[in-house]
């Protein structure tokens, strides 16, 4: 039975990670299994080849869907554009050239579509796959570490990537100790990105399906690899992950209504709302956040949650 404590602690554990690039799915597994007792059976259930009837995983997809309303709420100007642009191409005037030269709203909405095609099928035919042979404590801290040395990567790229012509000023936290001002860095809008590096994008997201990657922070290395500020990046990221984790989340929530969801839907609600809050929160919080400063720190914490937990588990 889960009770209310562990759906206002998972409840928040998932708000915040599924945002911040530490990968919610691996901190899912891994802090209950830290704790042990009825905590460890969570995970246990939710990664068997019978997972499919597990509480545990009802009540998690019931938390990515409160947190994809946080996003959409959060984002809900700018996905309202998005639409209407989207509207403006399916009418039978639209040439193929106005995408491409004018409207970007209309050419955000193509690329979010794009983007989403590829982690939507991975998703679809492996998820449960990668879950049932990756969703394991061991498997989670190795693929933390490697989200740690991703996200480093991700640092490293920008530097080389290709740029348009502006010009921003780079984070603080990567400028030089003692450094008096920020050096300028050359970056491109998210306008500029093609279609097919929208792609490549999509594609990356794929690897958050292992317990440890995260969804946004792989996506913001994607951004950052080609050329794209952290801000840009960070935005692009959310918006993307939207529409994916709703659809997840809404493909699997009937399971609510079988044995899965029996006598826990007051803890379903409770760890809702707890996730959307800190969801809502937590993106506030990042928008601001990716404005001056780098994946670094998130790096460093996969790096050293990851190797803790590795020595703990292995």
């Amino acid at each position: 039975m889960l009770t209310y404590l562990q759906a206002i602690v998972i409840g928040l554990l998932q708000g915040v990670t599924e945002l911040f690039p530490v990968s919610s799915l691996g901190h899912s597994v891994l802090l209950p299994a830290l704790i042990g007792g009825d905590w460890q059976h969570l995970v246990t259930e939710s990664a068997s080849s019978t997972s499919q009837t597990s509480p545990y995983l009802a009540f998690i997809v019931a938390l990515h869907v409160a947190t994809a309303v946080a996003l959409l709420i959060f984002f809900r100007a700018d996905w309202a554009r998005i639409i209407r642009g989207f509207l403006r191409t399916l009418r039978p005037s639209f040439t193929a050239r106005r995408i491409v030269t004018n409207d970007a709203d209309e050419r955000l909405a193509w690329l979010l579509i794009i983007a989403t095609i590829p982690v939507g099928l991975t998703g679809v035919l492996f998820e449960h796959t990668f879950r049932a042979l990756f969703a394991k404590p061991v498997a989670a801290a190795v693929f933390l570490i490697i989200n740690g040395l991703i996200l480093l990567a991700g640092e490293h790229l920008r530097r080389s990537a290709p740029s348009d012509d502006q010009t921003i000023a780079s984070p603080t936290s990567a400028a030089p100790a003692g450094a008096g001002t920020p050096v300028a860095v050359r970056t491109r809008s998210l306008a500029t990105l093609h279609y097919r590096e929208a792609g490549v994008i999509g594609f990356f997201q794929t690897f958050a399906l292992l317990a440890g990657i995260s969804r946004s922070g792989i996506a913001m290395v994607g951004g950052l690899a080609r050329g794209l500020s952290h801000r840009d990046a960070a935005r692009f990221s959310f918006l993307l992950a939207t529409p994916v984790i709703l659809a997840a989340g809404l493909l699997k929530l009937p399971s609510l209504a079988g044995s899965a969801g029996a006598h826990i839907h007051g803890q379903v609600l409770v760890g809702a709302l707890v996730a959307g809050i800190a969801a809502y929160l937590s993106v506030r919080y990042l928008t601001r956040y990716f404005e001056t400063r780098t994946l670094t720190p998130f790096a460093v914490y996969s790096l050293v949650v990851g190797g803790i937990c590795l020595i703990r588990f292995a």
